[in-house]
């Protein structure tokens, strides 16, 4: 069928029978731009403070949670979207649903991935929900599925899904474009929404402490290990039972990128993100600010603040203090 422009007459139920069709048929497919490879395996464990002795040596896996990054494209993409998911997202796009944003995934571990594996894998639109009204605003929620394999065998499925979605009355008075006074005086258009963080059953005690300006760690009650980001069990012994303490905040700067390209409407780039070691031994990812992105340093000291984002939104940021800092 051909994702052509909906008629203006058409229904939700109209749309839904439309998008329905397309349940089963491919979405993406290829081959990963890399084989499974040591150093990748390595920069991925000292990003997430990950020292489980399973991902180095001669008999090294990758840690599974690694599966979807040796099936992404980068900038660059794969240039392998189906027919069909191109359509999907047209007719969606067409209907007015022009909005969008990844809400979960899923993954399950099939076999460990080694280094020198070469990754194959295809996906399929696995579900497309009945029309849904959520805080952002109202639409469907599309799934795919995607099967993983290390040559013939069967790696992992990972499963994806987005919200496309036409924005609330709030979202589109807080995000609208610009527009014009009744004397014909210009109004500059509102600045656009960050982001929403997702916020589920393992992060929310997380995203509470930071409503009461607190950064909580999670500390494993069996062997006390701490761990960040929030996990449901230790990464050291398996233990669930976990308790938490808060972080003093103060920290250094152990890696950084500066955010040039993609340009979001609520950001302002460059700006830079940086990898924050917490004097606790834990890593976390925030912006850096206090100090111009291109004067940021590896090993510099910075200090844990809370930020208000908009109305609705309040994120930990880390400030850098002396060189330049505040």
């Amino acid at each position: 069928m051909s994702g052509k422009a909906v008629s203006g007459g058409d229904g939700p139920e109209d749309v839904h029978a439309r998008l329905k069709a397309y349940v089963g048929r491919a979405a993406v497919g290829g081959v990963g731009k890399d084989l499974v490879n040591e150093p990748m395996i390595r920069h991925w464990c000292e990003a997430m403070g990950d020292t489980n002795p399973a991902y180095a040596g001669a008999d090294a896996i990758a840690p599974p949670t690694m599966l979807q990054a040796w099936t992404m494209g980068g900038l660059s993409g794969h240039g392998g979207r189906s027919e069909a998911y191109v359509e999907l997202l047209a007719l969606l796009d067409d209907a007015g649903y022009v909005s969008v944003v990844a809400t979960d995934c899923e993954q399950e571990y099939l076999r460990p991935l080694r280094p020198g594996d070469r990754i194959t894998f295809d996906s399929v639109i696995e579900s497309v929900s009945e029309r849904k009204t959520t805080k952002l605003g109202t639409g469907y929620f599309v799934t795919t599925r995607m099967d993983v394999r290390a040559g013939d065998e069967p790696a992992g499925t990972h499963r994806f899904r987005i919200l496309k979605y036409v924005p609330a009355a709030g979202q589109r008075r807080r995000g609208g474009a610009a527009g014009a006074t009744a004397t014909g005086e210009s109004v500059a258009a509102p600045r656009p929404q960050r982001p929403r963080p997702v916020v589920n059953r393992d992060n929310a005690g997380f995203w509470e402490g930071v409503a009461r300006h607190r950064l909580l760690i999670q500390r494993c009650l069996k062997c006390g290990t701490l761990r960040f980001p929030w996990l449901p069990g230790c990464n050291s012994c398996g233990c669930l039972e976990w308790d938490t303490v808060e972080a003093a905040g103060e920290g250094t700067v152990y890696s950084y990128v500066v955010m040039h390209h993609p340009p979001f409407p609520a950001f302002d780039p460059p700006y830079a993100v940086g990898l924050v070691e917490l004097a606790e031994g834990v890593r976390m990812i925030s912006n850096v600010v206090g100090v111009p992105y291109d004067r940021v340093r590896i090993g510099m000291p910075v200090r844990l603040e809370f930020e208000r984002v908009d109305e609705d939104l309040e994120l930990p940021v880390f400030r850098a203090v002396g060189r330049g800092g505040g």
